[in-house]
């Protein structure tokens, strides 16, 4: 349809004065609503409070409330406490939070300090229960299971905090915990807390033993349990715990460790060609160094890559691109062909997005505090905020892909900050007419669909 100009501008083009005045009943998160049919159906709130049940409460705000306030404020994308003061007074996080008043900055801060180990221990089997549960409604016969740390850098001297290895901030302090991730749900099951002075495995046999036994426990023997680690937890100790709990596994293995390995590539003759992988050849062998117990199978492959070019860069269309060769080893006792099985350990790359996410999205990065249980929940509230947002969006729509080679995640999920921008962030009334609540928007089509696509009936 054609319009003329004159429906399309305006003539009026002053800056409009800014006047500021109390307004009631407007919110600046009127998605928010959406979040709260998932705190309800939930029970989040109550649950929360009986995560500390033990330690009695300071005043008239209890730890069951500063962390539903924690996981708000991460929620809605504020990082520091104090940028809690710009939507204190909005009506609909107050009626999110069952709040009339909210608690200051400086009472969140007290609130966290004082959190106690087992609080951080209950807030732990709150967040795998909420997986498990997830789990239990799928009945998925198999279950991927992805074990990395992250480091976690500050400025500051934290408790519990070391220098080690950082290569983002060298020399900065840092936490380095250890994340057990679902890859069908891109959820974090569980975190295993260390200083950023350690080994990448330390702890972490332990680590997979409990969240193993806890999977189990809930989802029973039946459920087909696969691991993908990195180079770094490379061992027999290792790899003998996963066979005797019944993992199938698989394992980078660390080149600068086994000088034979180069010899083994050199002197092949014979390869083939790995299928479903484009430039990829592979062979395997039985083999074990020579401090192992027992020979386990090796996949050495080798993929062509093409050569980064440094210098400055020419527009020479006839210029041929330099070609390498990629070379690593994988141990699995997958019985699967070797282009899957190197297809499904290549998967396990899906949980560095999930990690940048979490450091982006729901700031996992960011030490608010000197004390290490503060921080601790922190983190927590961090990965719940995350685990969150992907069971509102799995709770609201059937999953969309099937159990591929590479053991991604079932659901296509939109990140937390795409949902902020097209759900919560938008501008509402939020009025009480014959006692019943209602939050009015903007009748946008838009919005009207993004609410439908969350399950929110109108």
């Amino acid at each position: 349809m054609k319009v003329s100009r004159r429906s399309i501008y305006t003539r009026s083009r002053d800056i409009p004065s800014v006047k500021f005045a109390p307004v009631e009943n407007l919110t600046s998160f009127g998605g928010l609503v959406v979040f709260m049919q998932l705190f309800q159906r939930l029970s989040l709130w109550d649950r929360f409070d009986k995560c500390f049940a033990h330690q009695s409460q300071p005043g008239g705000y209890s730890y069951g409330l500063m962390l539903r306030c924690l996981v708000v404020h991460l929620i809605l994308g504020f990082r520091r406490l104090r940028e809690r003061d710009f939507y204190a007074h909005d009506p609909m996080v107050l009626q999110a939070l069952g709040l009339r008043q909210m608690p200051s900055a400086p009472t969140l801060s007290r609130l966290l300090a004082s959190v106690d180990a087992h609080s951080i221990t209950q807030v732990r089997s709150l967040n795998r229960e909420l997986v498990l549960n997830r789990l239990k409604l799928e009945h998925w016969p198999t279950v991927t299971l992805d074990f990395d740390g992250s480091v976690l850098s500050t400025s500051r001297h934290a408790q519990g905090t070391a220098v080690g290895f950082n290569k983002q901030k060298k020399g900065a302090r840092s936490y380095y915990p250890l994340f057990c991730h679902v890859a069908q749900t891109g959820q974090v099951f569980d975190v295993h807390h260390r200083s950023g002075n350690i080994h990448d495995s330390n702890g972490a046999r332990d680590f997979v033993r409990q969240c193993v036994s806890h999977v189990r426990e809930h989802l029973g023997h039946r459920v087909r349990l696969e691991i993908r680690l990195d180079s770094a937890f490379f061992s027999d100790e290792l790899v003998e715990e996963f066979e005797a709990l019944g993992l199938l596994y698989s394992i980078s293995v660390p080149f600068e460790r086994f000088c034979e390995l180069k010899e083994k590539f050199m002197c092949r003759k014979h390869w083939k060609m790995a299928e479903g992988l484009k430039g990829s050849y592979y062979f395997e062998q039985k083999w074990k160094p020579k401090s192992w117990s027992r020979r386990r199978r090796f996949l050495f492959v080798g993929k062509d890559v093409g050569i980064q070019n440094k210098e400055p860069i020419q527009l020479d269309l006839f210029r041929p691109v330099e070609l390498g060769v990629d070379f690593k080893v994988i141990i699995t006792n997958h019985t699967m062909s070797a282009g899957k099985v190197v297809t499904y350990h290549e998967g396990r790359g899906c949980q560095e997005k999930v990690f940048g996410e979490l450091k982006t999205q729901v700031h996992l990065g960011y030490v608010p505090c000197k004390r290490l249980h503060a921080n601790q929940t922190w983190l927590l509230g961090s990965i719940l905020a995350h685990n969150l947002a992907r069971e509102l969006q799995m709770a609201t729509a059937p999953a969309s892909r099937t159990l591929g080679a590479k053991r991604t995640a079932r659901w296509i999920f939109k990140g937390l900050g795409t949902i902020r921008r097209t759900v919560i962030h938008h501008a509402g009334r939020l009025t009480r007419p014959q006692g019943r609540w209602t939050l009015t928007l903007p009748e946008i089509p838009a919005i009207k669909t993004a609410f439908e696509r969350l399950g929110f009936a109108t």
